[in-house]
């Protein structure tokens, strides 16, 4: 005996029309402005420069700690009267050249690495040798052989920026692929076409972070220079700055060349090397 299943009729529920309703959620005014990047370090700069007022009141020693305003002060006077910006045009020009320089070096090193086995002995006994000395106590050596210029300067911050983009670049190019390796291969690309067109693309978060920290340590190792000596007989920038305003008690001009010091770095990190991450590795999915 077999049974057939009962079949169901079909039928319609007629729904009420939905209501015209957002279907996303506006967030409060606070909240969308809280999302900003700009807004949120702003504030912290702004916490930071009322801690630094409050502390300074409470010291009452302008010599020992100026406040924020009298810094800031001192600050306006020294753009405004063109010294600081001389000053800070001069370390940058002799900063720009020795980065350059190391730059060209640390890829003609990397380069050669991944090229020949002896390039890559070489990078490694170099970077064992020079990379764990700090390039502030090469300013005798270099003031020797360079005299007191701005040569000395550039030859410090060759030996600062080199040894780390060398070591992140070689990091990053050991990481691409075997895949991409071989594609640059069947397309037969080799030596420093291999290099500029596969491995540079795909090693470049590990590049630009080499690049960050190069900078990082030129930049100071720049100021802590020219604190020792200026650039021509005396003739110094930012760092140079710093110091006579030290011999002469000024303190809140010595704050205020320290304020460009960091303004600096925060111009450089946030605007150029952000600029770079954003249309080139953020751009391609590399980095988040």
């Amino acid at each position: 005996m077999s049974y057939s299943p009962v079949r169901r009729e079909e039928y319609e529920i007629p729904l009420e029309p939905l209501p015209d309703l957002r279907l996303e959620r506006e967030l409060p005014l606070v909240q969308r402005l809280w999302q900003q990047g700009w807004l949120r370090k702003t504030v912290i700069l702004l916490v930071l420069a009322l801690i630094w007022e409050l502390s300074a009141r409470y010291q009452g020693n302008d010599l020992l700690l100026p406040g924020f305003v009298q810094t800031a002060r001192a600050l306006f006077e020294g753009l405004g009267t063109g010294k600081l910006l001389e000053k800070v045009a001069i370390s940058l020009s002799v900063l720009v050249k020795g980065y350059l320089v190391g730059i060209g070096l640390a890829f003609l090193l990397t380069t050669l690495a991944v090229s020949t086995r002896l390039g890559r002995d070489l990078l490694s006994t170099l970077t064992s040798m020079f990379n764990p000395l700090p390039a502030i106590a090469l300013l005798p050596l270099s003031l020797l052989w360079f005299g007191l210029g701005e040569n000395s300067l550039i030859f410090v911050l060759v030996h600062s920026v080199l040894w780390a983009l060398a070591l992140n670049t070689y990091a990053g190019f050991l990481g691409v692929s075997e895949s991409q390796r071989m594609a640059g291969r069947n397309y037969g690309l080799r030596g420093l076409r291999f290099v500029l067109f596969i491995l540079v693309p795909a090693a470049l978060p590990s590049i630009l972070a080499g690049l960050k920290i190069g900078w990082a340590f030129a930049w100071r190792t720049l100021i802590a220079a020219e604190l020792v000596f200026g650039t021509s007989s005396g003739n110094g920038g930012l760092g140079w700055y710093i110091f006579q305003n030290r011999n002469e008690l000024y303190t809140d001009k010595v704050f205020a060349g320290l304020a460009v010091v960091i303004l600096i770095g925060l111009l450089v990190e946030n605007l150029v090397f952000a600029t770079v991450e954003r249309i080139t590795v953020k751009r391609w999915g590399m980095q988040r």
